[in-house]
């Protein structure tokens, strides 16, 4: 399901991991220890035309200063990969959900869509 894996000397790029009803989720993440790095990941992956083009980049980051988040417009989404950092301890890492819309809404699912994008690149990047 997934697409090539792409790193960069920054990213984690997964790539799409999943499809619903037409919209694409693809997840990225990488080491960064302040806000200063979340622009330079977020401005880097963005350089890449079609995740400047995507309808969402949402993303969190657990700092040593604390968590930050942007839903991008996906209300609630960043909470939902904050929450999920802290469960997994990954502290100095943001992760990053990229979502295309497909044109039908998602409602409540959309969270669980992100929960499994979240997921994917956890369970990529352990061991």
């Amino acid at each position: 399901m997934g697409a090539a894996q792409k790193d960069t000397a920054n990213l984690r790029r997964l790539g799409v991991v999943l499809t619903d009803r037409g919209s694409r989720y693809a997840v990225t993440g990488a080491v960064v220890r302040s806000r200063a790095e979340i622009d330079a990941v977020l401005s880097e992956l963005k350089s890449d035309r079609a995740y400047a083009k995507a309808t969402h980049n949402t993303w969190a980051a657990l700092l040593p200063t604390g968590g930050l988040k942007a839903d991008d417009g996906e209300s609630g989404a960043g909470m939902v990969i904050l929450r999920m950092l802290e469960r997994a301890e990954l502290r100095d890492h943001i992760i990053i959900v990229t979502r295309w819309y497909g044109g039908k809404k998602l409602g409540g699912d959309r969270f669980r869509r992100v929960q499994d994008a979240v997921r994917a690149y956890l369970d990529a990047t352990s061991g």
